[in-house]
């Protein structure tokens, strides 16, 4: 599983970061972004879980080709 944020949706609420630390992180300008290019097995339900949660619907999961 892969997963972006689209910057210019994100509003920095932090709910992703809260939830799953090991995976989302904030960059010098207070956004959201993945810190991991795939996300491992073990984190994939919490990262569902701020896809669901997400006020703006910023974080999305990347298809698989």
């Amino acid at each position: 599983m892969k997963v972006t944020i689209k910057e210019e949706k994100c509003m920095g609420c932090g709910s992703c970061p809260s939830l799953v630390p090991d995976v989302f992180d904030f960059n010098d300008d207070g956004f959201a972004y993945a810190k991991v290019d795939t996300v491992p097995e073990d984190l994939e339900d919490g990262v569902k879980e701020a896809i669901e949660l997400c006020p703006t619907g910023a974080i999305v999961e990347e298809k698989s080709e």
